[in-house]
């Protein structure tokens, strides 16, 4: 049966992932040359790892600190397709450090400067090495900027789907799930490492460029606009945006006088209309099932058609390529919650975004007179056992090239319902609530998650676990 809309899946297979081996021995090259650089140093500190080891992404992120803001400058030029950048990370050393890496996908580098001075670097693969003059210590803060331009890339997944830098016809936009962001700026690309954000984007007069958090200034000057904006909360890497184009923008408030901005596509604005006008009711009915909405404002960036492959969940603006219908709007507003203010610590744990915004979809079907939750729960489960759902079990996807599908997203939401069943709707939403307070703005696991909840219930849930979340193949459903 369809599923409806999901952002990111689920997508058709594509091959796995590099083997973990081969994954390592990319990381031991990378580890080499961040010794050789600070070798005869006379530092005290080592080297910061080049990856955290994520169990489907072993090299994204970087180990040794700990980013707290991230300031960058573009300036891009659509019809060149030439991106000039400048990216100030803000940072605190969680060892004493030697050097340290940051993740950089294309682009040249042309200078790298810690706390004014400037540093030594060189690049190996996505790794970007930097060895400062001075070792940093544990628990110093530190600013690093990096100074690049070039031709920013789009990026393939393992599964075949496309991120990072992707062109349109007149401008660009700036996708990144899992690894797309470090396209076009450096950082520690990896979702348990969030930040504060500002993000200053130069383009041709006449054109719009968006991105995540609220308009602080807009200001033309020899033919061309530098759009200002600020996320002042926490958010990953992989949830920041720039959209460049002839976006009509539109500025309102709801009811308790939260921002909503739109920017729309000028041959969307007239089919998306209707859609758009819904997102202050639907957080008012999110915020009854989820809590306060968790950010300062919140929006959608409605991209050309076919611009992307997926709807993305960017934060307070999701990303829609093409006019979304209502329950994909649902879908990606949940993911504020689900996904954005609670980041999962890992891509293993990406059933916690998806298996979330999934059933957020099932509850407001009900609330809208359609399907129960229940139905939903049933069509799913009525799939044969061979269907894609039972592929795999929605804590433990087989490799990267399968983390947004249906396993993660519908099995995701089945795990969900059955602990409703179990715990009785009184106790199951005020788990569901409170889990999004517990965690707000921070970083969990599907530990966290089966701890929190097991604690709130007052007993084993295993019966849930154990067959729905970590069971291979389709559970006994009695």
């Amino acid at each position: 049966m369809p599923h409806g809309p999901r952002s990111r899946g689920p997508r058709p297979h594509r091959p796995a992932a590099p083997a973990p081996a081969a994954r390592q021995a990319v990381g031991a090259v990378v580890s080499g040359l961040l010794l050789a650089a600070c070798a005869g140093s006379g530092v005290q500190g080592t080297p910061g790892a080049p990856g955290l080891r994520d169990p489907y992404f072993r090299l994204l992120g970087n180990g040794g600190y700990d980013v707290s803001h991230y300031r960058i400058s573009l300036s891009y030029d659509p019809g060149k397709h030439r991106l000039t950048g400048e990216t100030v990370i803000t940072a605190e050393a969680t060892k004493d450090l030697s050097a340290f890496n940051l993740d950089l996908a294309g682009l040249r580098v042309e200078s790298v400067s810690v706390e004014g001075r400037a540093a030594r670097f060189n690049r190996a693969a996505d790794e970007l090495t930097v060895r400062p003059v001075d070792e940093l210590p544990e628990g110093s803060a530190f600013v690093t900027t990096v100074r690049y331009s070039g031709a920013p890339k789009t990026i393939t997944d393992d599964d075949g789907s496309e991120e990072g830098w992707l062109r349109t016809d007149d401008g660009a936009l700036a996708l990144g799930e899992p690894a797309g962001s470090k396209a076009w700026f450096p950082g520690n690309h990896h979702p348990s490492d969030k930040a504060a954000y500002d993000i200053t984007v130069t383009v041709p007069e006449g054109l719009e460029a968006v991105s995540n958090g609220e308009l602080r200034s807009r200001k033309t000057a020899d033919g061309r606009t530098a759009f200002a904006w600020h996320s002042g909360e926490p958010m990953a890497s992989y949830l920041a945006t720039v959209a460049i184009g002839p976006y009509e923008t539109e500025s309102s408030k709801t009811r308790e006088g939260l921002p909503v901005l739109t920017a729309v596509d000028p041959a969307e604005a007239e089919a998306s209309e209707e859609v758009l006008a819904r997102i202050p009711g639907i957080i008012t009915w999110s915020e009854r099932y989820f809590g306060p909405y968790p950010f300062s404002s919140v929006g959608a960036i409605v991209a050309p058609d076919g611009a992307a492959g997926y709807a993305l969940e960017t934060q307070t603006k999701p990303v829609y390529p093409g006019t979304p219908e209502t329950e994909l709007v649902v879908h990606e507003l949940a993911h504020q919650w689900y996904g954005n203010s609670v980041t999962p610590k890992s891509w293993q744990d990406m059933w916690l975004n998806e298996g979330f915004a999934t059933y957020a979809e099932w509850l407001w079907e009900e609330d809208e007179g359609g399907d129960t939750a229940q139905e939903s729960f049933d069509a799913a489960y009525a799939t044969d056992a061979d269907d894609e759902i039972w592929s795999y079990p929605p804590a433990k996807p087989t490799d990267a090239s399968v983390i947004s599908d249906a396993p993660v997203y519908v099995r995701g939401a089945m795990v969900l319902h059955k602990l409703r069943e179990t715990l009785g709707d009184e106790d199951f939403f005020a788990l569901v609530k409170g889990w999004a307070a517990e965690h707000r703005h921070g970083n969990a696991d599907t530990a966290d998650f089966t701890a929190y909840a097991e604690k709130r219930a007052g007993k084993n849930l295993d019966a849930v676990w154990e067959p729905w979340l970590y069971g291979d193949g389709k559970p006994e459903n009695p």
